[in-house]
């Protein structure tokens, strides 16, 4: 749980120390920046020991399709949000002499209520609030669609089988995915991640109170990321993946590494273990490098359950 909440904190805290210098640049690509490497950063610091549950439209996910616990994920979901909390508390508190003296002048010229709960007001930093005019409408197909195709490549990128993709490179490839649809769909409206949105309303709501909610549009943000994830998941599940094919050596290493620290933790994992067998197979002219050799893939796959 710990470490899912250190996981939104970061990815917070790196989206705002960004968003709050560059904000008034009116530069979308260097907001997508931000967004990568916060949650670049993230998941990787945390996710080699969490599984990357930083998003719980993921972790809901992981129940439906891999088995996660769902009194783990519960857990892990009030972390997420906790930790956007508190990123929020600890930005405001770091900016307050700023924010305190830009709100005062707000007030002294009578531009409190039309700017200040707005993506170009003070609460903008840290909440997500609908461009004023926008068409509710148009907002949720563009947060569906956006959070669709995250999902896919997360789920991509989570694939076992996937040759193109080692554990090494998905943080990467993900975080550049959120990059991609804040660069070009982030000006209609978009949140792409429950914890992210909702722990921050919550944050501005008890420094602002409940004008700061969001009305409307606080529905679509928090809640449309659930369903676009599911979807994806579901598209991949049924779709794209292959029971055929077989896992790489790198996602197998990283599974073993998982099932060493459950094994080691007490969390969870199963009194026999599956034993795998090292192998080498020298490619010519290069040093031999470990590969693993799977008995009718029965034993990857209690480790996949794992």
């Amino acid at each position: 749980m710990c470490r899912g909440d250190h996981g939104s904190v970061l990815l917070c805290l790196c989206w705002r120390w960004f968003y709050r210098w560059l904000r008034h640049r009116q530069s979308q690509q260097r907001i997508g920046f931000a967004y990568a490497f916060g949650i670049l950063f993230a998941l990787i610091t945390c996710g080699s020991t969490s599984g990357g549950h930083f998003n719980p439209a993921v972790t809901i996910c992981q129940v439906v399709y891999r088995g996660f616990p769902v009194t783990k994920a519960c857990r892990y979901i009030v972390a997420q949000i906790l930790g956007a909390f508190l990123a929020t508390l600890f930005v405001y508190v770091q900016w307050h002499v700023n924010i305190t003296a830009t709100e005062a002048t707000l007030i002294s010229e009578g531009k409190f209520d039309s700017v200040m709960f707005t993506p170009q007001g003070l609460a903008g930093i840290f909440a997500l609030y609908a461009p004023p005019g926008s068409n509710l409408g148009q907002v949720f197909f563009n947060e569906l669609v956006c959070d669709f195709l995250i999902g896919l490549v997360i789920w991509s990128c989570m694939d076992p089988t996937n040759f193109l993709v080692p554990p090494a490179a998905g943080p990467w490839i993900v975080s550049f995915s959120y990059s991609m649809c804040i660069w070009g769909y982030s000006p209609v409206g978009l949140s792409t991640n429950t914890a992210r949105d909702l722990g921050t309303r919550l944050a501005v709501m008890a420094i602002w109170g409940t004008p700061a909610a969001g009305g409307r549009y606080a529905a679509i943000a928090a809640l449309t990321n659930i369903p676009a994830t599911l979807l994806a998941a579901t598209f991949h599940e049924f779709i794209l993946a292959d029971s055929s094919r077989v896992i790489t050596p790198p996602h197998l290493d990283q599974i073993v590494g998982h099932l060493a620290h459950e094994e080691h933790s007490g969390i969870g994992a199963p009194t026999a273990a599956p034993t795998l067998e090292k192998r080498q197979h020298p490619a010519p002219g290069a040093s031999p490098s470990p590969t693993y050799k799977a008995d009718d893939k029965g034993h990857v796959e209690i480790i996949e359950r794992v």
